[in-house]
């Protein structure tokens, strides 16, 4: 994992900026799709990463049991698949 400051624009607490993404099923994802949810988890995640491999039963079950209780959970990959082929959707869609 790279230590990295941060560049955030935003302040904790602010709200997030919508977004619209696309899923590993076909569809389209956005910050509209979760008004009304008490929280949204956020993660940034992908299939090389040797932490979320590390912890991938535990997050999957996490984000099974926060759904059950009504809360949000979306994890994004942001990596450009020409570099990091692991993450690409067909590879992404296999680990979901």
């Amino acid at each position: 994992m790279a230590r990295t400051a941060s560049t955030m624009l935003l302040e904790f607490g602010d709200r997030a900026p919508e977004f619209a993404l696309p899923n590993v099923d076909g569809s389209t994802v956005s910050l509209s799709d979760f008004a009304g949810k008490p929280a949204l988890v956020v993660m940034f995640i992908c299939n090389h990463c040797p932490f979320v491999k590390h912890i991938r039963d535990e997050l999957a079950s996490f984000g099974r049991d926060a759904q059950a209780k009504g809360v949000g959970v979306i994890a994004i990959m942001s990596n450009e698949i020409e570099n990091y082929p692991d993450d690409a959707p067909d590879k992404m869609r296999t680990e979901a």
